[in-house]
């Protein structure tokens, strides 16, 4: 919306500064109120759990590379981490290259395409909450996350087949559809990998899982783009499809190891 489509590439540059400009000013100010209010930790555990953590442990003394062995020892884990990756791939792809994909069907619709960027990022916020009140009430970690994962496939091959349909408003209803589900598996995913990993530090476990997006999504984007070129748009959304319905079951095969749950919990 900030960039718009010129003849003249320098008026473009100036859009992009502005773009940029925009978002340090933004950062700059977050940078401020974390300096100025964010603590180091609440003055008493949260949890039962977390309270467990803070008595001595050789687990959680052990150096860093030690905790990463762990991780990558426990099966569960690294099934999720697999997972994980493939889900928000895809959804780095989608978005990276979905003002291409929305011009092939919509030509002279690049404000449109911008706009449907933001319907999946506000349904994808929606769609975080929502996912984590359900695991608040429910506590049912592998269950909510394996919907939640089921749910994205479904929204993709709608996604896919309706691209072509002549109705740009269809395109953001299966849009903020996929956003939904693909940004609110994001903390089910967290604290799944927490539950499954306790009582290593959620930090890194939650960092491997970020690391892991990032390695599947530069894949799935370079992907993507090269199926998108050379097949077309039907291919390349078909194969990402594919890849969560992998991802679906990969996610059905974790076992539901609720590490936490038991030590918040130790005398059901």
């Amino acid at each position: 919306m900030l960039v718009e489509n010129h003849d003249d590439i320098s008026l473009i540059g100036d859009d992009l500064r502005l773009m940029f400009y925009i978002v340090a000013g933004f950062t700059s100010i977050l940078v401020v109120l974390v300096l100025c209010f964010f603590k180091a930790a609440p003055p008493t555990p949260p949890s039962a759990a977390q309270e467990a953590t803070k008595t001595p442990n050789p687990l959680q003394s052990s150096p860093f590379l030690h905790s990463i062995k762990r991780l990558m020892l426990n099966r569960n884990y690294v099934l999720l981490l697999i997972s994980y990756g493939m889900n928000v791939g895809v959804f780095y792809a989608i978005s990276t290259l979905l003002n291409q994909i929305v011009l092939t069907h919509y030509p002279g619709h690049e404000v449109d395409a911008g706009r449907i960027g933001v319907c999946i990022v506000f349904a994808g916020m929606l769609g975080s909450v929502a996912c984590g009140i359900v695991l608040d009430k429910t506590h049912r970690f592998k269950e909510t996350t394996l919907a939640v994962y089921i749910f994205t496939m479904i929204g993709m091959w709608i996604y896919t087949f309706t691209l072509s349909v002549g109705h740009i408003a269809v395109v953001y209803v299966t849009s903020s559809l996929l956003g939904f589900f693909m940004t609110g598996y994001l903390p089910v995913g967290f604290e799944f990998a927490a539950e499954l990993t306790y009582p290593e530090p959620e930090g890194t476990s939650t960092g491997l899982l970020n690391a892991a997006a990032q390695v599947f999504g530069i894949t799935f984007t370079m992907l993507y783009s090269e199926l998108l070129n050379t097949n077309g748009d039907i291919v390349a959304n078909v194969t990402m499809a594919v890849m969560l319905l992998v991802g679906s079951v990969v996610t059905a095969v974790i076992r539901s190891d609720l590490r936490r749950q038991a030590a918040q919990n130790p005398n059901p």
